[in-house]
């Protein structure tokens, strides 16, 4: 999941990245309220959490203009404001949801995976596909009942195929997911991890769900609608990004 969080106050901005990267999500934290909105325009994010006191302008008029700008990415506003008037206004703008400082952790992680899910049309933490099961919450894959062992990275291909089931994605969608910009491996590096990926769902039973479209990439599908495609060579040289991913190839 990446996440871009505008908070201003470092100390806490510290804090949220902590707790967010903890849990496997690429955070971009900046200060202010344009800032906010250039990379909005310019780049994808599953989330902007947002505070709404912001040096520049009010985290209320940055929800008002990316709407506007028929910005759809979801918004969580966190404000140690805990008036209804503020919350009915920043909801009324086209937040998705408004938490209060402070907060419980667990709660705050619960709020983004629920408003994340529904903005790509799932109301539940489990996603399904075929006979797979894959948990949002807990991140834990199962085919058939069949506990499926993924690390981290492999885990992040297949919950960013699965939220997107049907659709192509490119290596630089699968790049941006997993590193967001930063310290980013060569582009075969997703072959690899989705020819693994393929591997461990097909000995778990689930058959062969991931297709490559050659010259554009992988898409999950209905295992009715699945292709088989063969692994890439394995002659990729580890970079010092992925060295113990690579080793086992």
């Amino acid at each position: 999941m990446r996440i871009l969080l505008v908070e201003d106050d470092l100390t806490v901005a510290r804090g949220l990245s902590l707790i967010l990267k903890a849990d496997h999500a690429i955070v971009e934290h900046i200060a202010t309220g344009e800032e906010a909105l250039e990379l909005a325009r310019h780049y994808a994010f599953d989330i902007v959490i947002l505070d709404l006191i912001l040096p520049d302008i009010e985290g209320f008029e940055v929800v008002r203009r990316l709407r506007v700008a028929r910005n759809n990415t979801p918004v969580l506003i966190i404000s140690g404001l805990n008036r209804p008037a503020a919350k009915a206004k920043g909801l009324g703008l086209g937040a998705d949801d408004f938490l209060t400082k402070p907060f419980d952790r667990a709660e705050l992680l619960a709020r983004i995976q629920a408003i994340v899910r529904r903005s790509k049309g799932f109301s539940q933490s489990n996603l399904f596909v075929g006979p797979l099961r894959l948990n949002m919450d807990s991140r834990e894959v199962t085919v058939g009942g069949r506990r499926v062992e993924l690390n981290d990275k492999e885990y992040a291909v297949l919950e960013l195929l699965t939220l997107r089931k049907g659709m192509v994605l490119t290596k630089e969608a699968f790049l941006n997911h997993l590193y967001g910009g930063v310290d980013e491996p060569e582009m075969k590096i997703i072959d690899v991890f989705v020819c693994r990926l393929r591997k461990k769902l097909r000995q778990a039973g689930a058959g062969d769900m991931i297709g490559t479209v050659w010259g554009r990439g992988h898409v999950i599908r209905e295992p009715s609608a699945a292709h088989d495609d063969e692994c890439p060579a394995k002659q990729y040289a580890p970079t010092s990004a992925e060295p113990r991913q690579l080793s086992a190839a």
